[in-house]
């Protein structure tokens, strides 16, 4: 399989990943064991890795202000530990997709399937070198329920091509903050304002690195990305998908194909829950 068809394939089926962070059902059980909602993100992404501090987070994370993240943790760990967050992580995250997806999806001979070929993907990731959260989240024990197996093994690939991605961005010399705007000005990544607000980014760092960026030729007077830019993204997603490749080797490209296909109705039932927030991408990702 190719690079490019494998990043295509990571990006058709990260939003069955990336829904635990607007379930309302675990962001309820969060804050009910005692987290501050803002917390909730933070301690249950970064989990896996134990009781670690800011800096491990926001070195982690890359694109939030530690300014946001240094209130929240490490005191998170002293209110629930990692291990019984993650636990409620997973109670919770059964318990949405038995609202979301119905009983019968969650049983049926597709979602089988579908967690056996995103664990074959899964399983074939070849080591952990230079992949912290990664490793983090593949010392877990995996789940047994299928749709649990699903986005364990979705999330094991999320996390390995994510810390990728962060080798691409600094092969790039793009900053956290510098790395949110250019991938908001792609209209792939957040809306601008959700983005600058959810990282924790005032209005002053914001437009300091936007003209930072136009200083480097890479955005224009009006925020938007230059070819220089257009190129500079090019060739972070380049390096990603190069990065990012192993898994959906090991799986091929008929059985990538064949994981897409049956989780792509899972994925727009999700959508149309309205699990994910208005206001949360850009329009690149709305037209799809």
């Amino acid at each position: 399989m190719d690079a490019t068809t494998a990043g295509r394939t990571s990006r058709a089926l990260e939003l069955i990943h990336s829904m635990t962070y607007f379930l309302p059902e675990t962001q309820d059980a969060l804050v009910a064991a005692g987290l501050p909602p803002r917390a909730c993100y933070f301690a249950g992404r970064a989990a896996p890795l134990g009781r670690v501090g800011a800096g491990v987070v926001t070195a982690t994370f890359y694109n939030f202000n530690r300014e946001l993240i240094a209130p929240l943790i490490p005191a998170a760990w002293d209110i629930a530990s990692p291990d019984e967050i993650m636990a409620i992580r997973y109670d919770t995250l059964d318990a949405a997709f038995a609202r979301l997806l119905g009983p019968e999806v969650l049983t049926s001979a597709d979602m089988a399937e579908a967690a056996d070929l995103a664990s074959i993907a899964a399983r074939g990731i070849p080591g952990d070198d230079g992949r912290p959260l990664y490793a983090a989240y593949a010392e877990l024990d995996w789940p047994t329920a299928p749709h649990l197996v699903l986005w364990h093994a979705l999330t094991l690939i999320r996390e390995y091509r994510g810390d990728g991605h962060l080798a691409a961005l600094q092969t790039a010399g793009l900053s956290g903050l510098e790395a949110l705007i250019t991938h908001t000005a792609t209209g792939y990544g957040f809306e601008k304002e959700f983005a600058r607000k959810r990282r924790g980014w005032s209005t002053e760092q914001w437009d300091g690195a936007v003209a930072s960026l136009a200083d480097r030729e890479l955005l224009s007077s009006d925020g938007a990305l230059t070819q220089d830019g257009k190129d500079l993204r090019t060739l972070v997603e380049d390096i990603t998908n190069d990065l990012a490749v192993a898994p959906w080797a090991a799986l091929g490209e008929d059985g990538a194909a064949r994981l897409v296909s049956l989780a792509t109705p899972w994925r727009e039932t999700i959508v149309g829950a309205g699990v994910i927030p208005d206001g949360v991408f850009g329009p690149a990702i709305k037209k799809k």
